[in-house]
């Protein structure tokens, strides 16, 4: 069954840990900015965790001219590292900054869910991170979130 990580800003307390569970998983170093994740932080007390949406019509899959993104069978976005030339046009398409480029790797990375076992879940002390059926439910408040962060960060950008 298709699953999804769910994100509950509401829940978050900008700790950080899935960030760092994230890195160490990903690079094997406790490095954040090296993170699939990120928590942004805005007014004091509003903190949100931030990562691959996993789009329907995924823009950074669109414009990779050489097919390194594409989806799996879980219908995750996955960028394959051999045929990434490193434009980083997918960094600049990703409506939500879920995109980075790995300066070390020279290839782009983006959140994979872990291969369905995404591993800053277990370290986030107050649940904000979830892994739930992509039931229809699940799947219009991951659409309500995003809508609702696309609000707050024009806001916070004017």
């Amino acid at each position: 069954m298709e699953r999804v990580l769910l994100i509950s800003p509401e829940k978050c307390v900008g700790c950080g840990a899935c960030e760092l569970a994230c890195s160490f998983t990903k690079e094997g170093e406790f490095r954040p900015a090296m993170s699939r994740i990120s928590v942004y932080h805005f007014e004091p007390g509003i903190n949100v965790p931030m990562t691959c949406q996993q789009c329907d019509e995924a823009p950074c899959m669109e414009v990779c001219k050489t097919g390194a993104i594409s989806r799996d069978e879980a219908n995750v976005v996955q960028v394959d590292g051999d045929k990434c030339i490193g434009c980083r046009m997918c960094v600049m398409a990703c409506p939500f900054g879920n995109m980075a480029y790995s300066v070390e790797k020279k290839t782009a990375i983006k959140c994979d869910q872990c291969d369905g076992d995404p591993q800053c879940i277990p370290f986030c002390p107050t649940n904000a991170l979830e892994y739930v059926p992509a039931d229809t439910v699940a799947v219009s408040r991951k659409k309500l979130f995003s809508a609702k962060f696309a609000k707050l960060v024009e806001e916070v950008t004017k």
